[in-house]
């Protein structure tokens, strides 16, 4: 029988759209932010996308990451692969590593902290120790 839920410290991945979902490290990052967290990754297309934003957050726009807990010491993280995908040109990396900031984005949230400077200062640190990459904010209104 397939395993439904992760385990204290995992990431268990799902991939509910057509394309390919890049593969990475994420249980490496995961450990780094929410020690003994269970993470579920999710990746959606902008239906899905857009039909969890309304019914968890009562917003009716396709966003790229939503991240909500789903119970104690465990979270699910949803990214949107082609609202990914046409987004990563305009922070200045590439794909798979915009995609790694969403997940740590989501992480963040995760773990109780808000949009701010802060926030992208562990944001920044975060993508460059796992992807080399720098993100850039500056671009992006």
């Amino acid at each position: 029988m397939p395993k439904l839920q992760p385990s204290k410290g995992e990431v268990m991945v799902r991939n509910f759209t057509r394309r390919e979902a890049p593969v990475f490290p994420y249980k490496k990052i995961a450990q780094t932010i929410l020690p003994s967290w269970e993470i579920s990754l999710v990746f959606a297309g902008e239906k899905r996308a857009k039909r969890l934003n309304i019914f968890l957050r009562n917003k009716s726009y396709t966003p790229n990451v939503l991240s909500y807990e789903s119970g104690i010491c465990s979270g699910e993280i949803i990214i949107c692969l082609p609202v990914a995908k046409k987004q990563a040109q305009s922070y200045g990396v590439s794909y798979v590593q915009f995609i790694v900031f969403l997940f740590i984005h989501g992480l963040l949230h995760l773990k109780g902290l808000p949009h701010g400077t802060t926030m992208e200062r562990y944001e920044r640190t975060l993508l460059k120790r796992f992807t080399g990459a720098t993100i850039s904010y500056d671009a992006v209104t």
